[in-house]
């Protein structure tokens, strides 16, 4: 089972940028998106049907806003929309797919950088969220989480963590959150891999040498419960794929 997620920051900007092309060359068996910004009605979704695709979507009440997807070659079981969080769903931030005995979750973490309003919501959205998972974790040990996460973990994780100690993203509360996240037992696949710094997904777009000169943030995952582990083959990032302000990851496992 070869998977991306991948934050396109607009689908249909992303496909201005050549990301159908990209499908072609078979990246993967199933591609995760956030940050849509579209329903279904919004793209040709022939050209994904062609490459063999079904596609799952779950988009904001908001237009233009949020929302995620799951395209995939193999027929899921079963698919499910949304978190039962009110304001969660209505921004179409999780999206969950079952394979066998494993269930995959995309999720479009809030961003804070818009203020203490959304910084607020933030903190409420992964207090929710992680008590989901327990929930869910309960019937399904086997669960694959990713998605954009807005949270770079540790300073390896980001280009300059003394200059951006205040930035969310990189504030403490945040970081303790994904410390304490990880500790209860989730594995940050990538890091199973690969211990190296200079690895990131998200660059920001204010200044055009950012990305250039790889000063980036990783805050893009794969997660994956324990009892997944011995079943873990790969896990990479992928920079010089370039349709958004992030970049593709990539995880591989056994079925």
């Amino acid at each position: 089972m070869r998977l991306i997620s991948y934050n396109v920051n607009g689908i249909r900007a992303a496909i201005k940028k050549g990301f159908m092309d990209w499908l072609k060359t078979d990246p993967a068996d199933i591609i995760c998106l956030q940050e849509t910004k579209a329903t279904d009605a919004d793209i040709d979704v022939k050209q994904l049907e062609e490459l063999g695709f079904y596609h799952h979507w779950f988009s904001a009440q908001k237009k233009g806003y949020s929302g995620v997807a799951v395209f995939t070659k193999l027929k899921p079981d079963a698919v499910k929309i949304g978190s039962g969080f009110e304001m969660s769903d209505f921004e179409g931030r999780v999206i969950e797919v079952q394979f066998g005995d494993i269930k995959l979750i995309n999720a479009y973490f809030p961003s804070g950088t818009s203020g203490d309003e959304r910084q607020t919501y933030k903190y409420q959205w992964l207090k929710e969220f992680q008590g989901y998972l327990e929930e869910i974790r309960k019937t399904n040990p086997k669960i694959i989480l990713c998605g954009d996460y807005n949270i770079a973990h540790n300073e390896i994780d980001i280009h300059d963590p003394k200059g951006n100690k205040k930035s969310s993203g990189f504030l403490p509360e945040e970081r303790e959150w994904m410390t304490q996240f990880l500790g209860s037992g989730w594995i940050d696949t990538f890091r199973e891999f690969n211990k190296e710094p200079h690895h990131y997904s998200w660059w920001s777009q204010r200044f055009p040498s950012v990305r250039l000169n790889n000063k980036g943030w990783r805050i893009d995952y794969f997660t994956v419960t324990p009892e997944l582990k011995e079943q873990l083959v790969a896990a990479a990032i992928y920079p010089d794929v370039k349709h958004s302000d992030h970049c593709p990851i990539y995880l591989e496992v056994k079925d």
